[in-house]
């Protein structure tokens, strides 16, 4: 029966992040609160206890995470001995692992990291560092790639909401900037369809006490370089 169990539960992951955190705990992977998998994920489960992830993780679409290694075969038909592979995995709290990454055994990723998409990790990453490559390494810590997005954020909302008026031919909604919303958006007002808290976490009360830099989503929008006379009054 357990097996059974374990079968459906290995079937609902192919579908859905909360299914496959609860089949990777079953099977002994240590995996904290507020943890998600976006698209298909592959863990290594033939050692699940040596994988620990921790709280507020974020792995997305190929990503592959390995707790052995097979290239014992090898060794096996040249030297005939079976020397077995395998690996302690950790990945700490508040980590992003980009699209098409491979964590190989062995490694640890500290907190507040990001892993950029088709990175192969071979070795440890400190914490609240910015990674990536084949292999894996260090190209700056978390406060410096704040400092840069800082810089760069607000002028991608922008060209995003542009370039929304010349495909469509549609002025853009508020509901079209579900992540870039704490650029324009009243803090007191109705939010609408906007999924503000659930995007915000942790930093809902920062923003709460935050100010927008515009004073009106059509600001925002004139600022973007959508005519004034397409938008009409505040929208």
């Amino acid at each position: 029966m357990s097996s059974l169990i374990s079968r459906f539960l290995g079937f609902l992951a192919s579908f859905s992040s909360h299914f496959y955190v609860i089949y990777l705990r079953k099977k002994g992977v240590a995996i904290g609160e507020g943890t998600s998998f976006f698209g298909r994920v592959l863990v290594d489960v033939t050692r699940p206890y040596l994988l620990e992830i921790g709280r507020n993780c974020v792995l997305t679409q190929g990503v592959v995470v390995l707790t052995h290694g097979a290239d014992w075969s090898v060794m096996r038909e040249r030297f005939g001995e079976l020397l077995a592979s395998s690996g302690k995995v950790v990945i700490e709290d508040n980590v992003f692992i980009g699209v098409n990454s491979v964590i190989l055994k062995g490694v640890r990723i500290g907190g507040n990291c990001i892993v950029g998409a088709g990175s192969v990790v071979t070795r440890d990453i400190p914490p609240n560092s910015v990674a990536g490559g084949n292999p894996c390494r260090v190209i700056m810590d978390i406060g410096q790639y704040y400092d840069r997005r800082k810089k760069e954020y607000l002028n991608e909302a922008k060209a995003y909401a542009l370039e929304l008026y010349r495909k469509t031919g549609q002025v853009p909604r508020r509901e079209d900037f579900w992540v870039e919303f704490p650029i324009f958006l009243d803090r007191d007002r109705d939010w609408g369809k906007l999924p503000v808290r659930e995007q915000l976490g942790s930093a809902f009360t920062q923003f709460m006490r935050s100010k927008p830099v515009y004073s009106s989503f059509r600001e925002f929008l004139i600022d973007s370089g959508i005519p004034a006379n397409k938008i009409g009054s505040e929208r």
